[in-house]
């Protein structure tokens, strides 16, 4: 494929192609397409790139959308032709992704901050993302589109995507893992902890805990009852289903709960 004469998308093609080397050239071209007129033109639309990038490389609009169409295409939708069309897993990615943001972090600063999240569109979709922290935004490097109202439990989902990137951090980094309230869970604080990362995960005032070495269990909701309150421990949390962990509690100005 011919990229014309615009430097900065041969460029970054030249880089999709070398960061996702799982790729067939054909695929990280358009990946590259696809990645540059989004950040470009500050648009997802079909329409709105395929335009752009039909002027930047002097094709005609309907052959460049039909190019980028294929791409969103499950392989049974795409065009037939007599080399036929690589159907590509987007879970592939995942640990690609992460290598490659990996690869441009400073050499002495091995600590990471991961977020497991998930996000509902409207009553159609829950995303189920993990993400890299950096300077207050979020880079998803491994996901999992359901049905938002579609019933069934998200732990072999959350398992099978922490699988996906956990060998591809170094041994010797430091990692946290943030999740909100909504996705505590003992199983995937004991996952976290399997990789060797560190469980930073916001919990419900419910329930109770104890501290190492003493007898009595507190309610979690006693902790810090008072703005301007903080407390850390290591105790064991819950009757049901324990963790030994630390905890944490901290009441800020401006917050009805901890």
């Amino acid at each position: 494929m011919q990229l014309g004469k615009n430097e900065e998308l041969r460029q970054w093609t030249r880089t999709v192609i070398e960061k996702m080397p799982h790729l067939s050239k054909s695929q990280a071209v358009v990946l590259a397409m696809w990645s540059f007129g989004i950040v470009m033109t500050q648009s997802s639309g079909l329409t709105t790139v395929s335009v752009f990038l039909a002027e930047l490389l002097g094709k005609k609009e309907n052959t460049v959308r039909q190019q980028l169409r294929e791409w969103l295409r499950d392989a049974e939708d795409k065009t037939k032709t007599k080399d036929g069309r690589a159907s590509l897993e987007v879970t592939s990615c995942f640990s690609p992704l992460l290598s490659w943001i990996l690869c441009l972090w400073p050499e002495s600063e091995k600590r990471l901050a991961l977020a497991a999240d998930a996000s509902t569109l409207s009553d159609r979709f829950t995303v189920l993302a993990i993400s890299v922290v950096y300077r207050g935004c979020g880079i998803p490097i491994a996901w999992k589109i359901v049905e938002a109202t579609k019933p069934g439990s998200w732990k072999p989902h959350w398992q099978e995507l922490f699988r996906y990137i956990s060998q591809t951090v170094p041994a010797d980094w430091f990692v946290i893992v943030t999740t909100d309230r909504g996705l505590y869970a003992d199983w995937l604080y004991q996952q976290i902890k399997s990789i060797g990362w560190h469980p930073f995960m916001r919990i419900n005032l419910q329930g109770l805990f104890q501290i190492q070495g003493e007898n009595s269990w507190r309610p979690i909701n006693s902790l810090v009852p008072e703005v301007g309150q903080s407390f850390q421990a290591l105790v064991t949390c819950f009757k049901t289903n324990s963790i030994e962990c630390t905890l944490l509690a901290r009441h800020d100005e401006g917050y009805a709960d901890p």
